[in-house]
């Protein structure tokens, strides 16, 4: 990964990146999977806090072994056009990250495999060889995920002007507000009015021709 690079974009993960939450793959292994789907709807929609949501949907998950880790990566779908996003990226010589308020434990896995340079989740603590229902440390919230556009911009030595984020939630709101480009994915009404564009099809190569060339 180059020291510094022409511009640098950064994707949210859950629902952006893949298609799926990552969180609801997780809390099925605990039967728990409508419950935590319909209060990760609410938080995406911007109704409630997102730490507070997150611990609160994270606790479902007590119980579930470390096992299922592997499951939900299995089940993982890849947004369409991600990959030809990534490399367009890397051919005009940028970096693209991915800051998410789902877990490491997965995206260790699919970052790297779809050729993301960096990037950054939380982390779900585990003991006996099944998850707590824990967080381990701060949660990334939307403003840890524009704190992190921020620092990846100045460890490339990229301007916040040849930055660009992409989105669906409300969390995703602060980093795109701070980006030059706030791009609308796959998303909620809330933030498909406050973007400064919309990206309809759920299809990533379509934000190839707004790459800087």
């Amino acid at each position: 990964m180059p020291a510094t690079a022409r511009f640098l974009v950064v994707l949210d993960a859950d629902s952006t990146l893949i298609r799926n939450e990552v969180i609801e793959l997780l809390a099925d292994e605990a039967g728990r999977g409508a419950e935590v789907a319909a209060a990760t709807e609410a938080a995406m929609r911007g109704e409630i806090d997102f730490a507070a949501s997150l611990r609160s949907r994270v606790r479902e998950l007590a119980g579930v072994p470390v096992e299922a880790f592997a499951r939900a990566i299995a089940r993982i779908e890849p947004t369409p056009g991600v990959r030809e996003l990534i490399d367009a990226v890397h051919a005009r010589g940028g970096v693209v990250g991915v800051v998410s308020g789902g877990f490491h434990e997965v995206l260790d896995t699919v970052a790297p495999d779809l050729g993301v340079d960096v990037w950054r989740a939380n982390r779900l603590v585990a003991a006996e060889g099944a998850l707590t229902g824990e967080v381990d440390g701060d949660i990334v919230d939307a403003t840890a995920k524009a704190d992190t556009l921020r620092r990846w911009a100045e460890q490339h030595g990229v301007s916040l002007a040849a930055t660009l984020a992409i989105g669906d939630g409300a969390n995703d709101l602060e980093m795109m507000a701070v980006a030059g480009l706030g791009l609308a994915f796959n998303a909620k009404p809330a933030v498909r009015q406050r973007a400064d564009l919309v990206i309809g099809p759920v299809d990533l190569a379509q934000v190839i021709p707004l790459l800087p060339r």
